[in-house]
């Protein structure tokens, strides 16, 4: 039961934190599912992309609603993602568990460097 409690509470969390800035998928479903629900480095990874599935799917559809998606942008991005997802998936398989956690650590502070000191802010 309080596995369940806590995916429950992992989910919502991390679909409002995916829907508000767009993050929180990955960044707070792989450390959570894998220190708190004790799934390996990889199960995490690839069931943070599942639940993803369905954040993405309900916050797009809001904010298509909204008019907020430039559509041109998204459907180029989503071509080479569609690509690059096929072959990361089989990269992610081919990495051990630690390689992949200093990885997604590297990652986490390379992106937060950026945004806190280098990204401009844009108006539109």
């Amino acid at each position: 039961m309080q596995i369940l409690f806590i995916a429950l509470l992992v989910g919502a969390l991390a679909a409002l934190l995916g829907s508000l800035l767009g993050v929180g998928g990955g960044i707070l479903m792989v450390p959570a599912f894998k220190g708190f629900l004790g799934l390996s480095m990889k199960k995490a990874i690839a069931t943070s992309l599942a639940v993803m599935v369905v954040t993405a799917s309900v916050s797009s559809f809001k904010y298509a609603q909204a008019g907020l998606i430039d559509w041109k942008i998204a459907g180029i991005a989503a071509l080479a993602a569609l690509v690059s997802a096929y072959f990361g998936s089989d990269l992610m398989k081919s990495l051990s568990a630690p390689q992949l956690r200093v990885l997604f650590g590297v990652f986490l502070i390379i992106v937060g460097i950026y945004m806190l000191f280098i990204q401009k802010e844009v108006t539109n």
